[in-house]
């Protein structure tokens, strides 16, 4: 008996103290912006000139050259911002991207087909379907579930990012 009162008084406690939630706080330096290396396959989350954290990325399944339209599996290049959060996606945690910007939209139209959309950094899927393997989204930037929950706590809407090739 005196085991069970042990294991409710633990379970408690880390219930009570957020233990396993993926709703991490973040209580440091602001990330004014958001640094991609497709090619180096890193992210960095900055305040100003100091990088606060790096992280190793899985990119989309033809991660080469910048996405040109809807399904061709690349990820974008240029200058966007955070423009919004998923605390229910599909892949842990997600937080979007806003592609396509007017120039995205205008090349996409100019070769008849559409830009695409619903570009995220997300962490793993939530049914071990895909995700193993390296450049396996379909364009978005894919980083581990726990460090999804960091960038999630740490970087707000309306951080720049920018993804260079």
């Amino acid at each position: 008996m005196r085991l069970v009162k042990y294991l409710c008084l633990v379970l408690s406690l880390a219930l009570a103290t957020g233990c396993g939630s993926k709703f991490k706080t973040y209580h440091g330096p602001e990330v004014t912006r958001v640094l991609v290396y497709k090619g180096d396959r890193r992210m960095h989350l900055l305040h100003h000139d100091r990088v606060l954290k790096s992280y190793r990325i899985d990119l989309g399944f033809a991660a080469e050259g910048p996405k040109q339209f809807e399904g061709d599996g690349k990820t974008p290049e240029g200058d966007y911002f955070i423009d919004r959060r998923n605390p229910a996606s599909a892949f842990h945690l997600s937080i979007g991207i806003s592609y396509p910007n007017a120039e995205d939209i205008a090349r996409a139209r100019a070769a008849g087909k559409k830009p695409g959309g619903d570009i995220f950094i997300h962490g793993r899927p939530n049914r071990k379907k895909r995700g193993n393997g390296r450049d396996w989204t379909a364009g978005c930037i894919a980083v581990t579930d726990r460090q999804m929950e960091d960038i999630y706590a740490m970087v707000r809407d309306g951080t720049p990012i920018t993804i260079f090739p």
